[in-house]
């Protein structure tokens, strides 16, 4: 079913960080020099010139904006909101305040969804490969020094009523111990219409899943050190090697290349506690999302990026940002189910900033009904991650 036309703002987009537009300076090592940051976020970004915000593309009149780069990040305190933007939280569209309770909300906008809210057929098994069975639900959780981690990845309306396997995947890993360990969270999201979309995503989580840990101590000295050309390279190089086992598996199907294929995002967080830096990829369908000062921002640009030479048609280009966290920052890494309704319908924005912005992050129960908020036309998988910065 074609998603509604957007009832309200859009969420304010941030060029991605290896794209084209502007080049972005180096991520300053943040491991050695932690013992001397200043206490407040913005005057330790404006010390070590990461830049507090990028330039935006334009998106419309009424749009809230970034500053552009270069421009002075404030001494102290979220940036002043501008008086002519529609900001998205607590005091948005149709919230008076912030509310302690998580209410049970049935669905959003003015029409219920065509589909029931619970599950109704199961998919169809065979004797002969049960470990092939997926669950409609799945949810997983963390918390190690300033953040907490909420994942969850949920069968959409439409294969609930019809019956049909979960086509998202999601994986969470913890690869080594110690302050050299790094958590790898990777989604990815199936193409309703695609044949054996189900197994593209699994073999593309787990193949990138694989190839990132057995990097891990590479990957974790580039991550402290904020080498932000060593670790988009990398991360492309295992990406594409994701990408290039689903077009050897259509080869084999006789089927065209792009045929099985799925949108990837990953996050990489280390657990070094003095390490705010936050590293995410991947390609295709999905989005990446910052919750700050309770205003929502779009960290990825639209179009996409070109796609890269051998990556296949219908892929897209791949996606790269390396920042650092602020404490009370938000970051949601989601698949195509959950990331249109994220542009698309300002309602959905507005409701997750007023219930991810109590102080606590939600539990494993709360993430869950957070993320599988229903709107009418957007029926598909809904796979999503989250990490609350203390």
């Amino acid at each position: 079913m074609p998603p509604s036309a957007s009832t309200g703002p859009a969420i304010p987009r941030v060029p991605l960080a290896g794209s084209a537009g502007p080049a972005h300076p180096q991520v300053p090592p943040v491991g050695s020099a932690v013992p001397g940051y200043p206490s407040d976020p913005s005057v330790r970004e404006a010390r070590d010139g990461l830049p507090q915000a990028l330039p935006a593309r334009p998106t419309g009149p009424g749009l809230p904006r970034e500053p552009g780069a270069g421009a002075a990040a404030p001494a102290a305190g979220p940036p002043a909101p501008d008086p002519a933007s529609t900001t998205v939280g607590p005091t948005g569209p149709g919230r008076a305040a912030a509310r302690p309770d998580r209410p049970t909300v049935s669905h959003l906008g003015d029409r219920a969804p065509t589909y029931a809210a619970e599950p109704g057929a199961l998919p169809a098994a065979d004797p002969a490969a049960l470990d092939d069975l997926t669950p409609d639900t799945v949810l997983e959780g963390a918390r190690y020094g300033t953040y907490t981690l909420r994942a969850a990845s949920l069968r959409g309306d439409s294969a609930r009523y019809r019956g049909e396997a979960r086509r998202d995947a999601l994986l969470t890993a913890r690869f080594g111990s110690g302050e050299d360990a790094l958590v790898l969270v990777v989604l990815a999201g199936g193409d309703r219409a695609a044949p054996g979309a189900r197994e593209a995503a699994a073999d593309l989580c787990h193949t990138v899943a694989a190839a990132v840990g057995r990097s891990r101590e590479r990957l974790a000295d580039d991550i402290r050190a904020g080498r932000r050309e060593a670790l988009r390279s990398g991360l492309q190089r295992l990406t594409d090697r994701g990408y290039g086992r689903l077009r050897a598996r259509a080869a084999e199907l006789g089927l065209p290349e792009d045929a099985c294929t799925a949108g990837l995002r990953g996050l990489l967080l280390p657990l070094d506690p003095r390490c705010a830096n936050r590293v995410c990829f991947g390609a295709g369908p999905g989005g990446v999302f910052r919750l700050r000062a309770g205003a929502w921002q779009d960290l990825e640009p639209d179009p996409a990026p070109p796609a890269e030479p051998g990556t296949g048609p219908g892929v897209g280009g791949f996606r790269f940002r390396a920042s650092v966290a602020r404490p009370g920052d938000t970051l949601l890494l989601c698949s195509g189910g959950l990331a249109e309704p994220m542009r698309e319908e300002a309602v959905l924005p507005a409701e997750l900033a007023v219930r991810w912005s109590q102080g606590e992050p939600p539990g494993l129960a709360a993430f869950l009904a957070d993320t599988q908020l229903r709107l009418k036309g957007y029926a598909d998988d809904r796979t999503a991650a989250a990490v609350w910065e203390a």
